[in-house]
């Protein structure tokens, strides 16, 4: 399986919708497109985890490098994600503390 990602900015936030498995083999482009972001500038992100259908703990580690990148500039990393799977994920790491996790990407914008 493959990863796709697509952006969108929203409300002055930018949306990376994020599809397929985020693991040690595609990490490194969500890594490189979450550097690319906040190298042009953009410090408020959302993660919409909607269509991921599998994170390996590469992939949670890319989340919490682009959290340290954004927040270095005032910025915030949010999650969306309703999947129990990969929220379990989450829970069990304790990041379910460090991210602010969204059902919705209009609860993440209100946020």
């Amino acid at each position: 399986m493959d990863l796709t990602l697509a952006t969108q900015v929203v409300e002055g936030a930018t949306i990376v919708v994020v599809g397929g498995e985020i693991d040690v083999y595609t990490a490194p482009r969500l890594r490189d497109k979450i550097t690319e972001l906040v190298g042009d500038g953009v410090h408020t992100l959302i993660i919409d985890m909607e269509a991921v259908e599998f994170l390996d703990s590469t992939g949670l580690g890319v989340l919490v490098g682009g959290l340290k990148k954004v927040r270095a500039h005032g910025g915030s990393l949010q999650l969306i994600c309703t999947q129990e799977r990969l929220l379990k994920i989450f829970r069990i790491t304790g990041l379910a503390k460090v991210f602010t996790i969204h059902d919705s990407a209009e609860s993440a914008l209100a946020g």
